[in-house]
Formats: structure tokens, sequence, C-alpha cells
């Protein structure tokens, strides 16, 4: 009869090694294994504490030594972390795979100030009618070019509250600054 399959079997053998005894010499052969492959010092989440344990700063687990730390990061909540922490760098980071969009540099005028301006209350002598004279001097406006400008009704400013009782005058001509005139409404 064969003896050496069974517990004892075989002469010198010390028989069959316990489930913890063939865990522990497992456990003993990956931290061996990963010793020689993985170096602990580039390890960004690897620490020593003053107690002399090791830590997980990822997962903030406590290791009494290196190859649990080890099994600790070949583990299922160690991954998970990390692939948590990997998704959120993503979503941080601006990808680079979006092409940029072309910049259009603005226009660069030197703002030579504001223009002069007069504004005179007529009189129309046939119809009686009243008018407003705007006089605006811009003395560096080149010839042939009229300024810009819009009349705007006191809601549709935002310097002051709106009164209804007032209008504005907008004019702007690139150069210069623009210039907004206040005049009263006159029914």
């Amino acid at each position: 009869m064969d003896f050496q399959n069974r517990p004892g079997g075989k002469t010198g053998g010390g028989g069959v090694a316990s489930w913890s005894e063939t865990n522990r010499d497992r456990r003993e052969r990956l931290r061996q294994l990963a010793l020689e492959t993985i170096d602990l010092q580039k390890d960004p989440y690897f620490m020593k504490n003053h107690l002399g344990s090791y830590e997980c700063k990822l997962c903030l687990t406590l290791h009494n030594n290196e190859g649990s730390y080890l099994a600790h990061t070949q583990g299922k909540k160690h991954q998970a972390n990390l692939a948590r922490r990997a998704a959120k760098e993503a979503k941080d980071a601006p990808s680079q795979l979006a092409p940029e969009k072309p910049r259009v540099e603005p226009k660069k005028f030197i703002k030579i100030g504001r223009p002069g301006y007069r504004v005179t209350k007529q009189r129309d002598p046939e119809t009686g009618q009243q008018s407003l004279l705007f006089q605006i001097d811009y003395p560096e406006i080149a010839d042939n070019v009229m300024p810009r400008h819009r009349f705007m009704s006191a809601y549709e400013q935002k310097i002051e509250p709106p009164d209804r009782k007032w209008q504005y005058l907008l004019l702007l001509q690139s150069p210069m600054k623009q210039l907004l005139l206040k005049f009263q409404v006159v029914k």
C-alpha cells in the first residue's frame, strides 16, 4: 500500500501543512516576490510612522510590516481608491485632447481722453418746437469719419437708477473714451 499522499505517510515528511500554515507560507512567498519587484521608496502612499508600523496614506490603513503593506496594495480597497483618485485627477486636470481655440488679439488704441462737447437749447422760430444742439469736438479724428452714436432710455443705462424724465446720448469713436450725455425729456 502507498502512504506517500496520506498525512504523515512519508517518512521524515512531517505531515501535511494545515490551512493556516499554507496561507502564511503563500503570503511570505508573495511578500518576497513583491519586495524584489516593487521599490517602496518610490511609492507615494507608503509611510513609516513614529511607532515603527507602516501606513497607507491613500487608504489610511496601518500595517505591521512591509509585506502586509504590499499585500494591501494588491487588494480591492487600495485598487478602488487608486481608481477613484485617478478619476478625480483626470476630472480636475484640463484635458489635453481638446484643441485650443485660436486667440484673437483685441485692437489696441491709445486712449486720448474725452472729447469736448457743448449742448445748446434751441427753439424753432416758426413752429416754437424746442430742440437740443450737441456740438462734439474730436480733435484727433480722421477726415470723413463719423463717430458712432446711440440714444438710450433711462432704463437701458446702468450708471444711475432709472428716471423716465431723462434720456442719454452715447457717443464713441475708437481711440477716444466713450461719452455719455444726459438730457431731460421735454414733452
